[in-house]
Order: C-alpha cells, then structure tokens, then sequence
C-alpha cells in the first residue's frame, strides 16, 4: 500500500493523465475542426483570393478606362466636342490633334486598351484611334463592331455604359481569331458628363482587351482559373478561361440579383462545388469562382490519419517522459522530505507520505508570513512616511534607493520628478484634531489614487500641517502640475471647505534629487504668508525676492511709531496698509519681511506697556503668541488695525475722563513754541499745572514722558522743514528749539536713524 502512496507513483500516475487529456484533447479538437469548419475555411481562403482578384481588376483595368475618359474630356489642348457642330470642316489641323491625343492613350494604356473612339451622334461622325476619322459611321464597315455600344448608350438614361464580352478583329480588314484575343469590352460615356446617352454631344467610348481581364484571374488564381468567370446583370459572360463561352449566356441567369459577396454550396454535372462569388463594384459585374469539394475531403481524411498516428506516438512518448520526470521530480521531494522531519518539533505519524509532510510545513510558515505582513501592514504608513522624509533630506544615494523603492511601491522607472507643498493651516487651524487628520489623509488618498496617464503620486503629510507631493512622471509638464493643483484646490473647497496654497518645485531627473525640488517649493512656501490670495505659487521670481537684499525703509517702521502715539487711527491705517502692499509687492526676503513685522509687534507691545493698558479680551497672553498664530498678513494687518483701534478708542475715552483740556492746551502751547523755552517747569508754569503732575498726565494719556513728546514734535517738524528743502540745517535747528547744529543733529539721528541730509535723500529717492 505504501509503494503505491509514494511520491513516484502520484507523479507518474499525474503526468501519464495529462499526457492521455491533452492527447485525447488535441484529437476532438482537430477532428471537430477539420470535419465541420473546413467548408467555411475553404469559402473564406476562397472569398479572400476573389476579393483581392477583384480589387485588382477594378484599378488595374476598369478604374484605368474611367481614367482615360476623364483624361480625353478634360484635355484642354484639345476641343472633344470638335465634330459637334457644323464648325468642324475649318478645323482640320484640330482633328488631327484629337486623334493624336487619342492614340497616345492607347500606346499608353496598351496593355489593357485596344482603341479609343469618339462618336458624334448629330453628325454621325465617328474619330477613332484605329479607324481615323469616319463620316456617315453608319454606312461603314467598321460600324458592324461599333454598333452595340452606339446604340447602347443612344438608349441609356444614365452618362456611362459597359457592353458585353464581343470579338472585334485588330482592324476592319483582319478576320477573327478563335483564341479570344480579339475580345474587347467597350466602356461608353457620355459628354458633358452629367448628360444622358441619348442627349449626349458626344460618345467617347475605350475598347478594353478581355485578356488583360483574363491574366489577372490567371495570375492570382492559377488553381481556380479554369474554374473562374465574369457574367454581367443580364447573365452574358465578360470573361472565362474558355475563349468560346465570351458573350454566351453563363448559366447564372441570377447575377443581378447577387449581393455584393458570398458563397453557396451545390451541385454542378452531378459533383459537389463551392461556388463563391463577389460584384465588381464599377460595373455591377460579378465573378464567380467553382471549386470541387472533393478535393478538400482527400485532404483531410489523410490530414486525419496523420494526427490519429502522430496522437499515438505521443501517448507512448508521454508514457516514457512520464516515468523518466517522476523518477526526476520525486528525488529532489524526497530529499526535502528528509529535512523536514528534522526540522519539525515532533515525529510525524507512520504512513505519511512526502505531499502531506510538506503541506504541514508550508502551513506553519504560511502562517508566519501571514504574520509578517500583518506586522508590515500596520507599519507601512510608518515605513512610507520614513522613506519620503529621507528623500526630501538626502539621505539616499542611488544604490540606496533602489533598495528603498519597493516600499513606495514603485514598480517602473519615471524620468522626471518634481515637487508640490500643499498649505492650508489657516483653514486646518479651524478644525479639531480629528477632523484635520481625515482631512489630510483624505486629501492625500485622492491625490494617490487619482488616474493620471504615463504617471504616479506620492504624497505624505508633514509635521507643520503641510502636505508633500512627489510627482512622478515620463515627460515634465506644467500642465500636469497644474492640473493637480487644480484638483487639489477644488476638492479641497468641495469636501472640507478649505483654502489650499500649493508651491511648486523644479523638474529633477532623479528620485535621488528630489530634495532640490523640494527644497525650491519650501522657498516658495515661504511666500504663502504674504499672498494669501494667491492660490499656486510658481513664479519662479520668488526665489530672486529670497535672495534679495533690499530692505524695507526704517520711515515706514517710524511712521507707524508716530501715527500709534498720536493717536491717529486712519492715518495708522493707512500706515499699516502701506507696510503689507509693500511686503506683497516689493523685492524684500520673507525672512525680512517676518522682521520687520516682529518689529512692530514689539513696538506696539512696548505701547502698551508705556500707557498702561490692557486688554479686557487678551487672557493675559503676550502679543508675541497671538502674532505668531496669524496665518497670513492678511490677518495680522486685520489684528493690528483692530487692536490698535481699540486701544486709542481706549486711551480717548480715558483722556476724556482726565485732564483732556490740559493736555490739550499744553501740546498747543509746545507747538506754537517749538523754538523756546519748552522745559517742563516753563511750560506748566504758563498751563498752571505742577510739573510732577504735568510730567505724570503725559506719561499716562500718551504713553511717552513728557521731554520725549517734545522732542518728537520738534523732530516732526524739523522733517517737515527737511522736506521743503529752503533752510539750511543750523536754520532748522534754531527753528525748532537747538542752539547748536550739531546737538539737533544727534537728536534727529537717534529718532529717525539717519542724518537730516541723508534723510532728504532718502525722501528725494521715495518721491
């Protein structure tokens, strides 16, 4: 029992099955074929070969007569209706070129052309390239071969006219021969074109050579030639390889009813036929062509007996290989058997065979793969997110790539490679923790799934709310890119109502180099803060702006400072207006940009501190932190303009409430007096305030002492003197309260950083 359980049986039991199914198989298949389907085989062999015969003869021979018509007609050397009217007789030299022109057509269509004839019904007149020219054609000789096709096309309705299969001789003294070489075919048409036979002026008529017909059938149908025939619509025969059947009626009585191509099967003198047939389009013609049926049967009943024998032969070859690859299959097995047992923790029972041992073994360590790709699967975003944050750090190399590509599940090779940063954490702020994760990874699973041709995505998130985006492609295109920003912004809009910003980076040639591209787009990201509006950004003149060193004027910095202390909100405003379209449309870093604005929060937040205020609403959190949570310029220019009018709005109402009056006619007095005596004790003498209580009014309603106020205001107006540019600088400095040129120049430096001239410069540059 066990020798017929071993591994060597089950093989040569399983190959000699396959060997007997696949003969047997082969056998009903080639039997079923070539028994039921060799008739349709042979139509089809035989249907192909009359298609293409008929193809031929239609542009070898009847499309070249119609083409000799139309070379005639259009001639414009020479008139075709010559002979048409009773002109003629003056136009001898003419008729000498119209049949010129008429012989070089048949010399040149001499293999299928025997002659060409123009006929002249109103004047019964006949030119021909053979006969000459013909008065009273009806009375000559020759009009005995003319005749049908005259009277053909006399009584056709339509332009053109085919005749029958007839012999004319070589010319009208010769006699006929017996081999068919004088049988012509007569293709009539009218002039003008579109007119009737009967109405025609003229009948220009091509007498085509039946042989030319016959060497084609030859040619193409050596084996059916004898078998093949041409009947026109009324049964006559047009050609056949028996030259005395020209012209006779062919047996088919039914060729008009013919459609364009077929085949039947019947039975001609008592034996089986295949009778195929196809029209000729030009003509409605339609050949026929005959085969014995027996011919095919011969074939393949020895077609038969071959492969019943040669089946035989591969039973008893298959029964030899089968016991020649068992014995070869089952020692390798057996030895895989072997160790197996050693591998396994216990004995397995008696009387198991090889297949059951290794079934047992290939379980266990399915089930250990299995375990494997569980622990891959639960890590494969890991994995994923690892590889593409080493490839935008380049921390691969070429090698190490290729190691590193099947866990992005890269399977082909791209050309080009670029770049996308995604941003929309203005909007994602909105969003709770949860939310803003499944927008993310929703937004990532359309990018990677989307159906892009000759193309991949890969995109990942990244730990400031961004999202990265590798594309992968065989031809760089900006159209590709901004067909996927594009569909990244709509769906963004459409799914989670979010505002994208999309950077792009430049077109490397290698995975390896993406962190260049990368690298361009996280500098063009920079950029996002102050465009908000702008949704793509790839204009290439960003990466000029971050390397630029221009920097924004220290007045705009100033005249914010100025206009916040007096207490001006439009012109703060409009100050602030001015900083932002400066930011967003001038050649400054972002990185200076973000400076200047920190600037200003800290002179702001300064302010603050000097007029003691506080905001009920601020939860006592530092300017610092709400300007770094602004999301873009727009906002911040929103916060500060809003802030800042709450503040003066504030410090207003508290300067009503306070000694409004006092300081009123105090900065009055300071500024119809710049160039006096404007020390504290002089000043509150003349208000009849003390000085301690002066100096502490000035500190509280303008958040600046009160030497710094005049200061600021003789600097004010020294500028506005500056600006006039009609005094010199010891004028100004006497004008606005300074003995000497120097002390007000040193004054003018440390409150505006620059020189009174450099300052004039400055603003000459501006204007």
């Amino acid at each position: 029992m066990r020798k017929w359980n071993s591994v060597f049986a089950n093989l040569a039991i399983s190959y000699m099955s396959i060997v007997l199914v696949i003969v047997l198989l082969l056998c009903s298949t080639f039997y079923i074929y070539f028994s039921g389907n060799y008739k349709d085989e042979l139509r089809d062999r035989n249907q192909l070969i009359l298609n293409n015969t008929v193809q031929t003869i239609e542009t070898t021979v009847l499309q070249r007569a119609q083409q000799i018509y139309l070379d005639i007609s259009l001639n414009k050397n020479v008139n075709v209706r010559l002979f048409a009217d009773s002109t003629y007789q003056s136009n001898h030299s003419k008729a000498i070129d119209l049949q010129e022109l008429l012989k070089s057509e048949v010399i040149s269509n001499s293999d299928i052309v025997q002659a060409v004839h123009l006929y002249y019904p109103k004047n019964n007149m006949l030119l021909s390239s053979l006969y000459g020219l013909r008065l009273n054609a009806d009375q000559d000789r020759s009009m005995t071969y003319l005749a049908d096709w005259i009277q053909g096309m006399q009584r056709n309705q339509t332009s053109s006219y085919w005749t029958p299969t007839r012999f004319v001789p070589q010319d009208i003294y010769a006699s006929l021969s017996d081999d068919g070489s004088n049988a012509l075919i007569t293709y009539a048409h009218s002039y003008p074109f579109q007119t009737s036979g009967e109405d025609s002026d003229v009948i220009i008529a091509v007498d085509v050579k039946e042989s030319a017909i016959r060497e084609i059938i030859q040619n193409m149908m050596p084996s059916q030639y004898e078998g093949t025939f041409i009947l026109d619509r009324s049964g006559s025969t047009i050609s056949d390889a028996d030259a005395s059947k020209l012209g006779q009626q062919g047996g088919f009585g039914d060729s008009a009813l013919k459609e364009e191509a077929g085949s039947d099967s019947g039975t001609i003198d008592q034996d089986s036929h295949v009778v195929s047939y196809q029209v000729i389009p030009s003509t409605g013609w339609v050949m026929y062509s005959v085969v014995l049926s027996s011919s095919f049967y011969e074939k393949s009943i020895f077609v038969q007996k071959l492969i019943l024998g040669i089946c035989l032969l591969v039973i008893l070859i298959g029964i030899v290989l089968s016991g020649i690859l068992a014995r070869a299959n089952s020692n390798p097995i057996k030895r895989l058997a072997a160790k197996i047992r050693g591998l396994l923790d216990h004995a397995p029972e008696h009387g198991t065979n090889e297949y059951s041992l290794i079934d047992t073994a290939f379980v266990k360590l399915k089930d250990k793969v299995d375990s494997l790709e569980e622990t891959l699967e639960a890590n494969s975003a890991v994995i994923k997110h690892n590889v593409v944050q080493n490839l935008l750090n380049s921390c691969y190399t070429l090698e190490e790539w290729q190691e590193e590509q099947p866990f992005l599940g890269f399977t082909t090779e791209y050309h080009h490679y670029s770049c996308l940063v995604l941003d929309s954490s203005e909007a994602l702020g909105r969003l709770d923790s949860r939310n803003m994760q499944y927008a993310v990874y929703r937004i990532i699973n359309q990018l990677e799934t989307a159906a892009l041709p000759d193309s991949r995505i890969i995109a990942e998130a990244l730990p400031d709310k961004k999202v990265v985006v590798i594309v992968c492609t065989n031809e760089a295109s900006g159209e590709l890119l901004e067909q996927i920003s594009q569909f990244v912004i709509s769906e963004g809009k459409e799914q989670f109502q979010l505002d994208v910003q999309i950077s792009w980076g430049c077109w490397v040639p290698e995975m390896t180099d993406v962190h260049r591209s990368y690298s361009e787009a996280q500098t063009k990201m920079k950029y996002a803060y102050f465009l908000p509006d702008t949704a793509i950004l790839n204009d290439r003149r960003l990466l000029d702006r971050e390397n630029s060193m221009e920097e924004i004027p220290q007045a705009i910095v100033a005249k914010f400072r100025d206009k916040l202390q007096a207490r001006q909100p439009q012109e703060l405003e409009m100050a602030v207006e001015q900083m932002v379209l400066l930011m967003q449309e001038g050649m400054y870093s972002a990185d200076h940009c973000r400076f200047i604005l920190g600037n200003i929060v800290f002179l702001y937040s300064d302010y603050l501190k000097s007029v003691q205020y506080k905001h009920p609403e601020q939860d006592n959190r530092e300017l610092h932190n709400q300007f770094v949570q602004l999301r873009s310029i727009r906002s911040f220019q929103q916060w500060l303009i809003s802030s800042a009018s709450g503040l003066i709005t504030y410090l207003e109402k508290r300067n009503s409430e306070r000694a409004v009056s006092s300081i009123e006619v105090v900065k009055q007095y300071i500024q119809d007096n710049l160039s006096g005596d404007l020390s504290l004790d002089a000043v509150s003498a003349q208000v009849f305030l003390s000085s301690k209580y002066l100096s502490k009014l000035f500190k509280e309603e303008i958040g600046m002492n009160y030497t710094e106020y005049v200061t600021s205001q003789r600097m004010e107006r020294a500028k506005e003197l500056i600006e006039m540019n009609n005094m010199t600088v010891e004028q100004i400095a006497n004008t606005v309260g300074y003995g000497t040129a120097a002390y007000f120049i040193k004054k003018f430096k440390e409150m505006h950083g620059c020189t009174p001239g450099n300052y004039l410069r400055n603003s000459a540059k501006e204007a």
